[in-house]
Formats: C-alpha cells, structure tokens, sequence
C-alpha cells in the first residue's frame, strides 16, 4: 500500500536576531525540526510526543505548508507538498485539515457557529448552493455532537469542549484525508479529553480519515495510535507500534515519558520507579553535539557526545546508541 504521506529528513530551522547585535549582523539559527522521517498509511493513526519544545507542532506546520521547510513530504499522487506555492498548495489543503491546541482562540468570535464550519465550504467547494451548504453543516453538527438549532450562536457561548466540537467539524466538512490535531485536547478537563478523544476515534473509523494525533502526554495517545513517534528537541527518539512501545519502551527518554503516566491502580501507582529527567530541555538554538538527549540520559557515554545515533531497529526504531530497558544501576544513578 501505498503511504498517503511520506516526511524524510524534514527540517525546519528559523533565524533568531541576536540581541543588541548591529542590523547587518548573521542571526543565529533556531532548529525546530532536525531531520524528521516517517510514513504514514491510510487510515492510520500515528501519535506524536515529547515535551513542549520539542518541535511536535511546527513538524505539523511544516507538513501543511504554515511555516517554511526543507527535505521531501510527499503526497500519495508524488507531489512533494514542501516548497509549493500557496496556489499549488490550495489543491491538497481540502485534503489536509487541521484541529488546534486552543479551541475558543482557534475559532472566529464575530462568526456564528454555521458561518465558521460553513467556511472550508465555500472556500473548497465553490459550486454548492447555500441551500447544499446549510444542510452539509447540519449534518457535520449532529456527526460530532452538536445540536443544529445552535447554528446561529457564537462561539463564546459554548464551553471548551464544545468549542473543540465546532473545530473538528469545520476541518471535517470537506472530507479530508488527513486531519492534524496539534494537542487538541491539551486545554480541556480529563472527562472531556476522553470524550474527544473517543469522538475523533469514531470519526476515524467512520470516515476512514488518517491522523496525526499530537500530545505531550503519552497516556493521552495510547488508545487511539497505531504507531507513536516520540521527539526531542525536534529528532526523533523512537517509532514503534503502539502496544510495543508501550510495553517495552527501548529508548530512555520514552522510559522516562512512560514512567510519569499515572496508574489506576493504587499498589501499582506506589510501586513503579519513576525516572526523573535531569535538567533542563538544552536549547534548539545550540543543541548538544552527538545525541541531543545525552546531557539528560542516565547512560551517556563519550560515544554519544561524539557520535549522533542513527534511527535503527526494523519495525521498531530507536535513535540510540545503546537502547533498552535500564538496569537498576542507572535507575539508581537518575534518581
């Protein structure tokens, strides 16, 4: 089968003025994204995680053409989407929506909730009539749980969750192929982070669309990915199918990550060693040499200052020099 989109080596890298430094002076670089590869198949779910700052929403932004990147993201019909002008690129944003972090902000305040989810419409779809439109943006509403007689209000009169709702419609009523959903969760309380979660599931299986779930919290991906990619200060650590990953986590930063997801039960909760992580994220403006965990890593060894690991292992891919389990020694040694 052929992948519906292919990212390799994609980087993302910004020009940082140096402060108090004379106007023609050469800005430092800021590398957000450092050489991100993936597939992702039909109707695959792919989870993406790591700490704020690790380069997980401008990987999003550069895979729909909101900020500048270089390397390949290939569509399934062979066009490379990175670089496209905004004309060229006008054809695939039908196919590739988006879902953000803030549900109110994301949302227009002077637009009623028919206007916001009739946009993409009227934008993508040109020959519908108002009347086709109207109904279309109904149907969308009672799909993701809103009622239609709410078509009129703003979107200030309704809660977080329902915000988010009104999100998911908007980026579903063109019937895109991909939906980018940048932590949408993230801002909502934990009984309505399952109800979205559960939502975007079944619209899944539904409409059989492909995701890109992102999220700094690993437990919030488990039920819904296929596969997880974890980054770091815009690498990725690890690839994996989602029940492998979880059960046995080869790379230590991806241990640390799973070690912080609470455990229902309370004798297991009490029982689990945490693996802290020491120190701060290094910045993107000077990242370490070698691997960029290494400063943080209970195992580094000279090999990873001087080498960068590449991301090997088959199904399950792991950018380590000596990946697995930590031994009791080094949990010692983190904590």
């Amino acid at each position: 089968m052929t992948p519906l989109i292919s990212a390799r080596e994609l980087r993302v890298t910004f020009d940082v003025p140096q402060p108090g430094a004379l106007p023609w002076s050469k800005p430092r670089q800021l590398h957000a994204v450092g050489g991100v590869s993936f597939d992702l198949m039909p109707g695959e779910t792919l989870g993406v995680v790591g700490e704020s700052g690790s380069g997980k929403s401008t990987l999003a932004r550069a895979l729909i053409g909101l900020v500048p990147a270089t390397g390949r993201a290939v569509w399934q019909d062979g066009t490379d989407l990175i670089g496209l002008s905004p004309r060229k690129m006008l054809k695939y944003r039908s196919e590739i929506q988006m879902v953000f972090q803030d549900p109110l902000a994301s949302l227009d305040p002077r637009m009623t909730v028919g206007q916001i989810i009739a946009e993409p419409l009227v934008t993508h779809r040109k020959g519908l009539s108002r009347a086709e439109v109207k109904t279309r943006v109904k149907d969308m509403m009672d799909r993701v749980g809103l009622l239609p007689n709410q078509i009129n209000r703003y979107p200030h009169e309704f809660s977080g969750g329902q915000c988010q709702r009104i999100g998911i419609a908007r980026a579903l009523i063109v019937e895109p192929r991909l939906v980018i959903c940048d932590e949408p969760v993230s801002a909502l309380d934990v009984s309505i982070q399952a109800q979205v979660i559960n939502l975007m599931g079944d619209l899944q299986r539904d409409l059989g669309l492909a995701l890109i779930f992102i999220a700094h919290d690993l437990s919030v991906v488990k039920h819904i990915s296929d596969r997880v990619l974890v980054m770091y200060l815009g690498r990725v650590m690890e690839l994996a199918e989602a029940q492998a990953l979880y059960a046995e986590p080869r790379h230590p930063y991806t241990q640390a990550l799973l070690s912080a997801v609470p455990i229902p039960d309370p004798g297991r909760e009490r029982a689990k060693r945490m693996i802290p992580l020491g120190g701060e994220l290094p910045s993107p403006m000077n990242p370490p040499s070698g691997c960029v965990f290494r400063t943080r890593c209970p195992r580094a060894e000279a090999r990873c200052a001087a080498e960068r690991p590449a991301l090997t292992g088959g199904a399950h891919l792991t950018a380590c020099h000596f990946p697995g389990a930590l031994t009791p020694q080094e949990l010692a040694a983190a904590g």
